[in-house]
């Protein structure tokens, strides 16, 4: 598979600007919106390299504009926030396993574990 890293830089016009699709010092295409940009690239390649099927290229657009660094940080952030989510339920199901396995109530579970008692019943058939 081939890699290829497209800066979208941003222009505006009267008629409502796009962005422009730059590999390296080449401008090669420009797009209405960032979400259809990939499928822009892809597209030129197409019809420069006809034989070739791009379609599965990994092809990553990087706006040049202020504040992507934070977006990205975010970006990453958020995804921390959903693997530790996963983590934790998976701990959460682990400590109510064990809490049942060593004969604690499910009205205790629920207490010890501050969750309803329900839960407690869900989590450890889980």
């Amino acid at each position: 598979m081939t890699n290829l890293t497209i800066t979208a830089k941003k222009w505006d016009s009267p008629l409502g600007g796009g962005w422009e699709l730059w590999n390296g010092d080449d401008c090669w295409t420009q797009v209405k919106r960032l979400a259809k940009a990939r499928q822009q690239v892809v597209d030129y390649l197409d019809t420069v390299e006809e034989n070739v099927d791009h379609s599965g290229w990994e092809i990553t657009i990087v706006p040049e504009i202020p504040g992507i660094d934070e977006v990205r940080r975010a970006q990453e952030a958020s995804e921390a926030a959903a693997r530790a989510q996963v983590e934790a339920a998976a701990r959460v199901r682990e400590a109510v396993r064990a809490l049942r396995a060593s004969g604690v109530t499910t009205t205790d579970a629920a207490w010890l574990m501050n969750v309803s008692r329900a839960r407690v019943s869900q989590l450890a058939n889980s």
